[in-house]
């Protein structure tokens, strides 16, 4: 781990190589998984605003189930997560003509319909942050439905910390990125 500002950050973001292969994995990590994924408490009113936004956008099922559950959800320690169809995919994702799971909040905001990309956590996938006393921890979650990312990242020679340099910066701050990049340089010398 590597202290950067008061964030431990996974050497895994630096060493590992990786870039989103939507061809390969159809977006899998919003379908498969045991829960929702993270949302921010100020995500939360976001949410409640953009869904009416968003609606029509959606597939029947998602908004059954946010009219069911909610935007969002609680899990038992008490988390806010975004909501899913049937305990499976997340309740804002839509499928393109190749079966690509996309989500509805983010194709809006790519067309000029919202100025709110995503929550964060679903930005920076795989890189999930929890908190650490004091400290966040910034680790990178490896799960074999992104190895063909891993193999395009290879490939192309690009780290996770780079793949991840927008939702970062979303994140942390300019000054986080540059100094984790920094550090990273450093690191391949």
């Amino acid at each position: 781990m590597i202290l950067i500002q008061d964030k431990l950050v996974s050497n895994d973001l630096l060493e590992k190589e990786f870039v989103c292969n939507l061809k390969k994995c159809k977006g899998a990590c919003c379908v498969e998984g045991d829960e929702g994924a993270p949302v921010a408490p100020h995500e939360r009113k976001l949410l409640e605003e953009v869904y009416p936004k968003i609606k029509h956008r959606m597939r029947p099922e998602g908004i059954a189930a946010i009219e069911e559950q909610g935007t969002y959800t609680q899990n038992d320690k008490g988390e806010f997560l975004t909501t899913l169809v049937n305990d499976k995919e997340c309740a804002y994702v839509v499928f393109d003509e190749n079966q690509v799971a996309l989500c509805a909040i983010e194709s809006a905001y790519l067309e000029g319909d919202l100025d709110w990309k995503k929550p964060v956590s679903c930005h920076l996938y795989p890189i999930r942050v929890n908190n650490i006393g004091d400290f966040e921890a910034v680790n990178y979650d490896k799960w074999e439905i992104c190895d063909p990312a891993c193999s395009l990242g290879t490939e192309l020679g690009v780290s996770v910390y780079e793949f991840l340099k927008v939702p970062l910066i979303r994140k942390f701050g300019e000054a986080f990125y540059y100094e984790l990049d920094a550090v990273a340089k450093d690191m391949k010398k």
